[in-house]
């Protein structure tokens, strides 16, 4: 897990697991972005898993996936304006970090996320 962005208390990592979350929460994550969309690789949580873990410790859940590559403004857009209303500290995730951190990478770039 990395904290990528400290000045808008973000984490990023790869997959999460719904046993993750508890530590989330130890850690006093207040929301979690899923940006993987279920059933992209065997074995992985899907979305509602996921969410449901998130709901059992107080953490916000939303999912804003897409595939690899196929990021898009409407994408960028919803990230932020989620984030912008959401209770932070905040943890992003994909398969492995990587889209996650262009999303947050165009968002902080077009100027588009309030810092608290």
């Amino acid at each position: 897990m990395s904290d990528i962005a400290p000045e808008f208390r973000i984490t990023l990592s790869g997959q999460i697991t719904p046993a993750d979350v508890a530590e989330l929460a130890r850690m006093g994550v207040k929301t979690v972005i899923n940006n993987r969309p279920d059933f992209e690789e065997k074995g992985q949580p899907t979305s509602a898993e996921i969410e449901q873990a998130c709901q059992a410790h107080g953490i916000a859940y939303k999912q804003i996936a897409f595939a690899g590559g196929m990021m898009d403004m409407n994408h960028v857009q919803a990230f932020a304006d989620f984030f912008n209303e959401t209770e932070r500290p905040l943890h992003i995730f994909c398969r492995t970090g990587n889209r996650s951190n262009n999303l947050l990478t165009v968002a902080r770039e077009k100027d588009l996320l309030d810092e608290e």
